[in-house]
């Protein structure tokens, strides 16, 4: 898609759109090769696409458990017991009947005690340093004391909306050369990034944060973060600013991650291309194979114009520093973050974690842009779990994988380890550290499977099974594509399920199969496979962060589902994975326009529901004084604010349930 054919979009489709070309040309298979192979070879589905044209938007799986069900005088009826909400778009916000959906906290709100009140006529960076930073991604519950009432709520600020944040600016970018920007509101924009650390607490029924909190915590694209890993020290890692190669500025683009079982918290680097500059000289720079891989410099961002960290030209190792998942410790708002290199450097969504059956540390990750890849991490230690300082340094040894999907529904994990296969010397790869720095080429050289745009990555500690969710692919052309999957201009997405062999998550092998493919069922060339028992507001496209409940269940929360082709706004859906009822999907929450569905996080007794409503209002041609909502205020004098969300049961008890 061209410029010109973007500049009708708003700033997060674009953002989704224009940047997440497709960098991998290498000649790997296609998830789609693998999966049309793969069912065109099955008996069973050239039965069924015989038998009758529902299968155009029904999966094989999901006709078969709803037909077996009926045979057996079974029921479909899915297990979350909620009334569905009505889909559609508009200003507001919906949540199931009988719950409650109540604003938590909102960009520019406190989180440091002596942070200002917000004024978004007054915006200045030390303000912004204290407040609750812009476009708030994944949360994470990490209870004090084991309790599900009273907690911290760890938070990603992912990106900014210029043109939404500040009066009279406008849409900000290369089209625009910038001209509204000035030092000063980059400085606010750098603050507005990274990281928010909030305690908080239950009472009467109700969530509230807890002011002047010891924990509480911002964390900018200033903080002082140290590297540790296989990258550490590598020359690399090497500015004029740290010619130790050891101490980085800042997290870029955080969107997806997880907690730990010790109590920490994996955040992770995403789309840290857009913020360097100097595209021509990273072109002619020693390292062009690389930057053209990763997309870098992205220029979406003009901070290198005010610092020469994120000038390519002035200081070309400085990208290598980013697109890391660090590790912070929320119970001590001094400790110093950690990039932990060891598990590899792409545009990271989720590090979705278990501790395996022989003790040790496995992290699922998904590289999210098209026909990139997806990963694991297992540690070559043990999670201790009687003593969590123990597990300190446990993610800065281990092996990182790439899956390779099979057409016979296995897949094999490659192991991206230095002088294993191709990856040597004479590829470019003198040690580990190259194999990390440079992620996505030795997954290319050991022959990955090319995805459609993995974004989350979910494991089931209840079942052990894996979810991805693969957000769209609009690049497939037509021709790659057959009768059974994948599509051509993939717009709606899929989810892939994963099963370790022998419940075995560090083993080299899995078995897959799909769960869903998305769309509007109705519409039978778009090929959507829910369970016929999904209603006519149950059904989704653009799958994003994904959520495991305490009861096992799968929730799904979309991004983008807010083009005119769908008429709906994203929202949070509950999706069945066990059963006669399985595919079936239920709308849950529906997000205000503009705005997509991050974060889900329930506390552990499952009686409420975080969730993240990211750039609400972000429609084609929307500013700060013309919005497509005031949510969550509602007042002419506010702008649009990205908030957390606490849903919760009217009366009390487990969501869903």
């Amino acid at each position: 898609m061209s410029t010109s054919d973007l500049e009708h979009l708003p700033i997060s489709q674009q953002y989704e759109q224009s940047e997440n070309n497709g960098s991998n040309h290498s000649a790997n298979p296609t998830l789609g090769d693998v999966i049309a192979a793969r069912l065109s070879r099955r008996d069973l589905m050239k039965g069924l696409l015989g038998v009758s044209a529902i299968t155009a938007t029904v999966s094989p799986l999901a006709l078969m458990a709803a037909s077996e069900a009926r045979a057996q005088g079974g029921n479909t009826t899915p297990s979350f017991n909620f009334k569905e909400v009505v889909a559609g778009s508009d200003e507001n916000h919906y949540v199931a009947e009988g719950y409650d959906a109540d604003v938590l906290i909102r960009w520019g709100d406190k989180v440091a005690a002596d942070a200002p009140a917000f004024d978004p006529t007054k915006q200045t960076a030390d303000a912004q340093a204290g407040q609750f930073g812009y476009n708030n991604d994944y949360l994470g519950y990490i209870p004090l004391n084991g309790r599900s009432d009273h907690g911290l709520l760890v938070v990603n600020h992912e990106y900014t909306n210029e043109e939404l944040m500040f009066p009279g600016l406008g849409r900000q970018d290369r089209d625009a050369k910038f001209a509204g920007m000035t030092k000063d509101l980059a400085d606010i924009e750098i603050m507005a990034h990274g990281g928010s650390v909030l305690e908080v607490k239950r009472e009467a029924g109700k969530w509230k944060v807890v002011d002047g909190s010891k924990y509480a915590r911002r964390i900018t694209a200033s903080t002082e973060m140290r590297v540790s890993g296989p990258a550490a020290g590598h020359d690399k890692m090497k500015t004029k600013a740290d010619p130790t190669g050891t101490k980085v500025l800042g997290m870029l683009n955080n969107c997806a991650g997880a907690t730990t079982p010790w109590g920490t918290w994996l955040t992770c680097e995403e789309n840290f291309n857009g913020y360097f500059w100097s595209k021509k000289a990273g072109e002619e720079g020693p390292d062009a194979k690389a930057l053209k891989r990763y997309g870098a410099p992205g220029e979406w961002f003009n901070w290198g114009t005010y610092y020469d960290r994120f000038d390519y030209a002035k200081e070309p190792n400085e990208v290598n520093r980013f697109g890391w998942v660090v590790e912070i410790d929320p119970m001590d708002p001094n400790s110093v973050p950690v990039k932990r290199t060891s598990m590899g450097r792409f545009k990271h969504e989720g590090a979705a974690n278990v501790i395996n059956s022989d003790g040790r540390f496995v992290v699922y990750q998904g590289d999210d842009e098209r026909f990139d890849y997806v990963y694991k991490f297992v540690t070559e230690g043990k999670v201790d779990t009687a003593n969590p300082a123990a597990n300190k340094d446990i993610l800065d040894k281990g092996t990182l994988y790439a899956a390779r999907y099979n057409a016979d529904g296995t897949g094999e994990w490659l192991p991206l380890v230095h002088g294993q296969g191709k990856l040597t010397a004479e590829n470019g790869f003198a040690n580990q550290g190259d194999v990390v720095i440079f992620a996505r080429l030795a997954a290319d050289l050991h022959g990955a499977t090319k995805m459609d745009r993995p974004e989350d990555v979910e494991a089931n500690k209840k079942t052990g099974k894996v979810y991805v969710a693969l957000t769209n692919n609009s690049r497939r052309k037509v021709g790659e594509e057959d009768a059974a999957n994948p599509r051509a201009d993939n717009r709606f997405g899929h989810i892939i399920e994963m099963i370790p062999e022998g419940g075995d998550h560090a083993s080299t092998r899995f078995n897959w199969e799909m769960l869903v493919k998305c769309g509007d069922p109705s519409v039978a060339s778009v090929g959507a496979t829910f369970n016929p028992a999904t209603s006519k507001d149950g059904w989704f496209g653009m799958p994003d962060q994904i959520a495991i409940d305490a009861e096992g269940r799968l929730w799904i929360g979309t991004d983008g589902m807010n083009l005119k082709v769908t008429g709906r706004t994203d929202g949070l859906y509950a999706v069945e994975t066990e059963g006669p009822a399985r595919a079936t999907s239920k709308l849950f929450f529906r997000c205000p326009v503009g705005a997509e569905l991050c974060g889900p996080e329930t506390t552990p007794d499952l009686e409420t529901f975080f969730v993240a409503v990211q750039h609400p209002g972000d429609e084609a041609g929307a500013t700060f004084e013309k919005p497509a909502t005031r949510w969550p205020d509602f007042k002419d004098d506010m702008p649009p604010r990205p908030s957390i969300v606490a849903i919760t049961r009217k009366g009390g008890g487990k969501i869903a349930v």
